[in-house]
């Protein structure tokens, strides 16, 4: 093999891992965005959760506000 081959193949080699090491912190910080953009949505998620609750209460009365049964 001769020198130029072989450096060749170094610089090859040294080009894809420099793309490579690229492409992983790309596709970190991509990682990290949706990440941070699912938490907001289950807050949100959450949030309209709590006011639909308030808005429009169950039609079950709690228990402490229910007549009793009549006694025969």
């Amino acid at each position: 093999m001769s020198k130029n081959t072989l450096e060749d193949r170094i610089a090859e080699l040294e080009m894809r891992l420099a793309f490579q090491d690229d492409v992983i912190n790309t596709l970190s910080e991509q990682v990290t965005k949706q990440e941070m953009d699912i938490r907001a949505l289950w807050d949100a998620k959450r949030l309209m959760h709590q006011q639909l609750k308030d808005v429009s209460p169950s039609n079950i009365k709690a228990e402490e506000d229910e007549t009793p049964p009549p006694h025969y």
